[in-house]
This record gives C-alpha cells, structure tokens and sequence, in this order.
C-alpha cells in the first residue's frame, strides 16, 4: 500500500515533534507500507522568515520572497529524513523542484500545472522514504514558486494523485472533521466519513480543518483523503466519493463564517449592466462576494444587498464609493457585526423540509435572519454576530447530529 502523509507546522514544531513524527512514519514502514511524506515549516518559522523581510521592506519582491519562504519546509524535510536515516530507515529529502512539482508564474500563489513522479517513484522503488518540501514548486522558467494558504496540503494530494497513492492523510492538531465546532458545541460529533462535495461546503463556509482548494484537487484527481492528528493513535475522517458513503446522512454539519461583512447598496440606478459593472469592479480588485440580494425598489432603483470577507471590505468600499459619487447609488451602509450560520449534507437533495426545520430553530431561538442563500446540499443564512453560537447550539440540536 502506498500513502502520503502530509505533516503541517504544529505537527512538526519543534525537534520532539519531528522525532514524533520520525516515529509514526516508521511504524508505517514496518506495517508494509511505501510511504511518501509531505511537510511544513515549523510552526512560526514562516512568519519569522516574513519579519525578517519586512525589516528590509514593506513590499518586498515577490519572487524573492518565495526563495526565501520556501526553505522552512526545505528545512522540516531535511530534519525529518535525517532522523528516519539515524533510527535505521533509507530515506531521502526532496524539495519541490526535485519532486517535479510544477507550477505556473504566479508568484507566493501559485497552482500547479503538473507533476512529474519520476524522482519519487524511483526512490520509493529502491525502498526509500522519501520527505517532500511542502508549499512549494518550479515554475517553466526554473524560478522558484509557492502554492500560499494551505499549499502544503495542496502539495500532499497533488503528489497522492500523481503516485496513484491508495491513501493521503493529512495530519494536522484536530482528530478529524466534526459535525460542528465543540469549542462551540460540546456535544458535537467526530465524522467517519464525509463526501467531497460536503467537505468542500464546510471549507468553505468557515471550517478550518482542511483549505477547500487541496479537497477540489482530492475531488478532481479521485484520492481518498484522511485529515487526523498527530498527536494520538485516534481515527480520522476519510473524505472520499459520495458512493463510497453507505447510507448518506440528511445533514452532515453545521458550519459558522465569522469573518464576513455585509455591504447595503440603496437606490441603486435600474439600468442594464449595473449589477455586471458593479461585480466586475469588485472581482478586478480580487473581493470575494458571497450572498447576493436584489429587490427592485418603486422608484426606478433597485437595492443590493451582498457580502464579503471582512478583509476585502475596505477595497469593496472604495468601489462602491466610486458609484455613489457617479449618481449611480444613492446611499450605502456596511454591517461588520454579522456571521454566517449553514447547514450542510448531501442528503438533503432526496429529503424535504430541512430548511424549514433551519428556519424554523432560527424562529424559536428569536434569531432574525437577514440574508438565505441555499444550493443543493447547503443553506446558509446571515445572522447577527451576537447569535452566532445560539444558532450553531440551536441547528445541531434540531438536526440531532450527536446521534
């Protein structure tokens, strides 16, 4: 059996982490198994490594600070593989250039174009284990890249696809995907299994565990995927093909998106192409708009309401104030006091009345809610901020997930 195993920056800490992780590999090894390991950087060696560019300064290149980023995972292999060699394994550091990671010209967040396992399926043929830099790759050009949020992981089922691997797991410091929050919700419940598409849902809605761009790629190039920790023996969550879930369940989680904002455009000129020209402003400027709203007012207007990541807000204002000083929007107000509460499960596209049931627990909570977007096997709703862990509490009761 051949696995990739994806270490992230707590797991791999500091030096007794990395001889924990040194450990769990081996035990691998000696059930069998050829196995492949993708890192991180050690928890706080990426932003130090920002520091010490910001002290020289405030914009530095991009492409310099990808040649410097890169070498905290370059850093974690190296470490990792020499304490497999001491406990008495062959094993081998690569970086993403020598794993054949391949990737475009986008510099600090680049995708990856292809793979070439060539490197690594030899090393893994001689019967080495071979410890991949994470986060990173080598554009046509020979320049140095990196993948930004969550690229390490992305890195791990890239290189599961491009091995044929039978499993990836992604290690990281939660036990596995949960039907909520239990900070939150005490009672909330580890899941076995959960499909791609709701995995996808969950990322991203406001679910931390796992980026929603490494289980795209899991989704598109078919790999079975485990997010568990490294710090116990517990099982994790496989995420995997819907028909690989015996019986699915109506609703798999609730999830809460705290960093939203809610943008309120009034009086808002009813010609053809204002919606496009407003929303093409907004994606030019990289704003992710989420929830739409559009109610067509008395007076030849229409009002839009929508909403954004708190952290694009000020360059979703300074867009929509170019409108109002054209006459194209009368007035607009932003809410920052809002989060988003939604329901997730694919068994929702063969059952009825779940949003009922959503709304009504918002009703019996007294939880007004402003905005609803639903899809196939989601429905979200934005509420005030205040309420938030009332909701959660309030939809993971109704919907019985710690059953």
């Amino acid at each position: 059996m051949l696995i990739v195993q994806k270490f992230g920056g707590t797991s791999v800490g500091d030096l007794e982490r990395i001889q924990n992780v040194a450990n769990r590999v081996s035990e691998s090894v000696k059930k069998g198994n050829d196995v492949v390991v993708v890192v991180s950087a050690m928890s706080g060696e990426t932003n130090k490594l920002v520091g010490y560019a910001e002290h020289f300064s405030k914009d530095p290149a991009r492409a310099e600070m990808d040649m410097l980023l890169s070498s905290g995972e370059r850093v974690t292999a190296s470490l990792l593989s020499i304490a497999l060699q001491e406990m008495g394994h062959q094993a081998t550091a690569m970086s993403g250039r020598k794993a054949g990671i391949v990737t475009d010209k986008h510099h600090t967040k680049a995708r990856i174009e292809e793979i070439d396992p060539s490197a690594m399926q030899e090393a893994v043929k001689e019967g080495k284990i071979v410890v991949v830099a994470g986060f990173q790759g080598v554009n046509a050009e020979g320049d140095i890249t990196t993948l930004g949020r969550g690229g390490s992981d992305l890195s791990a089922v890239a290189i599961a696809g491009a091995l044929k691997a039978d499993l990836c797991e992604i290690y990281t410091d939660v036990s596995g995907i949960y039907t909520t929050d239990p900070r939150i919700e005490p009672k909330a419940k580890k899941l076995d299994k959960i499909s791609y598409d709701e995995m996808l849902e969950l990322a991203s809605l406001g679910a931390k565990v796992l980026q929603n761009r490494s289980v795209e790629m899991a989704k598109k190039l078919n790999v079975n995927l485990v997010t568990r920790t490294s710090f116990s023996n517990e099982e994790g969550t496989l995420i995997t093909k819907e028909e690989n879930i015996m019986e699915a369940p109506l609703v798999s989680g609730i999830a809460l998106d705290r960093n939203q904002a809610r943008i309120s455009l009034f009086g808002v000129k009813d010609r053809p192409g204002i919606a496009s020209d407003i929303f093409n402003r907004l994606a030019s400027a990289e704003v992710n708009v989420d929830m739409i709203i559009q109610n067509k007012a008395v007076d030849e207007t229409t009002n839009i309401d929508f909403t954004v990541p708190v952290g694009d807000l000020s360059d979703a204002k300074a867009i929509v104030d170019s409108f109002v000083q054209n006459g194209e929007i009368n007035a607009d107000s932003y809410n920052e006091d809002i989060c988003k509460v939604s329901v997730v499960g694919v068994g929702m596209r063969s059952h009825t009345g779940v949003a009922a049931k959503a709304f009504s627990t918002m009703a019996d909570n007294n939880i007004n809610i402003n905005m609803i977007s639903t899809s196939e096997i989601k429905i979200s709703m934005v509420i005030d901020e205040k309420y938030a862990e009332l909701a959660v509490r309030g939809l993971h009761d109704a919907y019985e997930l710690d059953k």
